[in-house]
């Protein structure tokens, strides 16, 4: 997907929507970070499989800045475009070249750390070590969710 047809920003449009809605759905907070756990990871891993990297990370930058800001953590809102937009972007490089569980390994750690970084700036090292728990739980059961998903998602796009 290098160049964007209608139907292509179309889908994205509605991918984000779709995962922004699910992720506040299921929003559990973190009180150590002053942020929360989604299923976004799913949607952007669903979505960068089926679409490639270009929508990996438009949906994923798109998805992690608006559940920040529809969720109150407008602090969080760049550094979640970056960092899952990357991620999404990331994800879609290593499963097209037929390396699953090296797209999601490298993914996965980068939003993790990610974050880490990203709440070190905000708040202090306690608080970046404090978040990799909750985002390794995300992570995991984004992975869960999105192998669950996967093949009839794919399937069900053709």
């Amino acid at each position: 997907m290098s160049n964007l047809s209608t139907k292509d920003l179309v889908m994205i449009a509605m991918a984000t929507a779709v995962i922004v809605a699910a992720s506040m759905f299921i929003l559990i907070p973190v009180p150590a970070t002053h942020g929360f756990v989604t299923i976004v990871d799913a949607g952007i891993y669903l979505i960068a499989m089926a679409f490639g990297p270009l929508a990996g990370l438009l949906v994923g930058g798109l998805s992690g800045f608006l559940i920040d800001i529809l969720s109150g953590a407008a602090n969080w809102a760049l550094f979640s475009a970056i960092i899952h937009g990357i991620q999404g972007f990331l994800f879609a490089k290593l499963y097209l070249k037929q390396q699953k569980v090296i797209a999601y390994l490298a993914s996965s750690i980068f939003m993790v750390l990610g974050y880490a970084l990203a709440t070190v700036f905000m708040f202090d090292w306690y608080a970046g070590v404090a978040s990799i728990p909750a985002n390794c739980i995300q992570i995991v059961f984004s992975i869960l969710l999105t192998e669950l998903l996967g093949k009839r998602f794919v399937a069900s796009l053709k």
